[in-house]
């Protein structure tokens, strides 16, 4: 049995409502939101210090000739710059502006 397109398009408009209808207030899941509370009570400096540490651990071990474990440690700056920007925007548009 072949599907048409017009088959495809019917199952996508049902997805879409039952999307729509699954989070209608748009609120954050109880994990969510304890995570939130957390990492909105740490400086934002924290996260950027741990990514220049692990830049900075990164280079000795590379000195030191642990290039694989370097490369390793060098790869968790990117992680903490990401959760840094998440801290600034839960704290800027987060889980306070639903209280």
């Amino acid at each position: 049995m072949a599907t048409t397109t017009e088959d495809f398009k019917t199952k996508a408009a049902d997805l879409k409502d039952k999307a729509d209808r699954f989070n209608p207030e748009h609120k954050e899941g109880p994990v969510a939101a304890a995570i939130e509370d957390y990492t909105a009570r740490l400086p934002s400096d924290t996260f950027l210090w741990a990514a220049l540490g692990s830049m900075a651990v990164s280079a000795t071990l590379k000195i030191a000739g642990s290039d694989k474990t370097a490369l390793f440690i060098g790869q968790w700056a990117p992680s903490f710059l990401l959760l840094g920007l998440y801290n600034k925007l839960v704290k800027m548009e987060g889980f306070d502006k639903d209280k």
